[in-house]
């Protein structure tokens, strides 16, 4: 059985460091994986992406009916290592081997210390690299949380491609990202609903433009049939989606 992803290190949303980086009207903040944003980076995600431990939740859940003893599980983009940590206490019964890749040395460090709280650190490996250019060894899976939508888009197939040939046959990458829709009144709507999901996350319409401001440029989604073609194009012949809210979606690809 697949353990409850709210573990003693995921419960304490209480004690993170509130995002508070857009309060300022005045303010100029370029969005940086730096120091600030890897202090409020878990408090971040929790208000921003819609059902961000349901997926954890639903991921290790999927997960367990595909790994087995001394598999490896790859998590590309880590940022501070949550989603891995927790899905390392969710499949303790297994022996598995984590390793977490990131270019931020800011969300490295916090990765680190929040292992170390864990009794079963030793599984969990994080590293401080390049995440396009990093070699990978031969693992069972690979996660990219909202991290592809972060690349330039002409190279987000060649980094498809390089995750499709490190996956063993059988594999599957999880694949989450925001998305739009080329449907504009739909692209509106999900848009609405997602700034009133913030609101009401207690942000406010300062942080809520001024965070806007910041990724512009930085953050550029796919829309679902976009991400789809992509997938299918690395070698991915079996892509299903298995979570959507509005313009968020998580997709499984499996490697034949």
């Amino acid at each position: 059985m697949v353990a409850k992803i709210f573990t003693p290190i995921d419960m304490q949303h209480d004690k993170m460091a509130i995002d508070k980086l857009f309060t300022n009207k005045n303010s100029s903040v370029d969005f940086t994986f730096n120091d600030k944003v890897a202090e409020v980076f878990d408090d971040m995600l929790e208000r921003s992406v819609p059902c961000y431990r349901q997926v954890i939740d639903m991921t290790g859940k999927l997960l367990d009916n595909f790994v087995h003893d001394d598999d490896l599980i790859y998590d590309l983009g880590c940022s501070t290592g949550r989603p891995l940590i927790a899905l390392a206490e969710m499949l303790k019964s297994k022996k598995l081997r984590y390793i977490g890749l990131d270019s931020s040395e800011s969300m490295i460090n916090k990765a680190r210390l929040k292992a170390e709280m864990y009794s079963q650190h030793n599984q969990i490996d994080f590293k401080l690299a390049d995440i396009t250019s990093a070699e990978l060894e031969p693992c069972q899976v690979v996660l990219l949380s909202y991290t592809l939508q972060f690349l330039r888009p002409i190279n987000r197939a060649a980094f498809l491609r390089k995750i499709y040939e490190a996956l063993k046959p059988g594999g599957i990458l999880i694949l989450s990202e925001k998305i739009i829709s080329h449907h504009s009144l739909l692209n509106r709507s999900f848009i609405d609903i997602y700034l009133d999901f913030k609101r009401r996350q207690g942000y406010s319409e300062i942080e809520i433009t001024k965070k806007r401001e910041a990724l512009e440029n930085i953050l550029i989604p796919f829309s679902i049939a976009e991400n789809l073609s992509l997938l299918k194009e690395a070698g991915f012949v079996n892509c299903e989606s298995f979570f959507q809210w509005f313009n968020f979606v998580s997709f499984a690809a499996v490697k034949e």
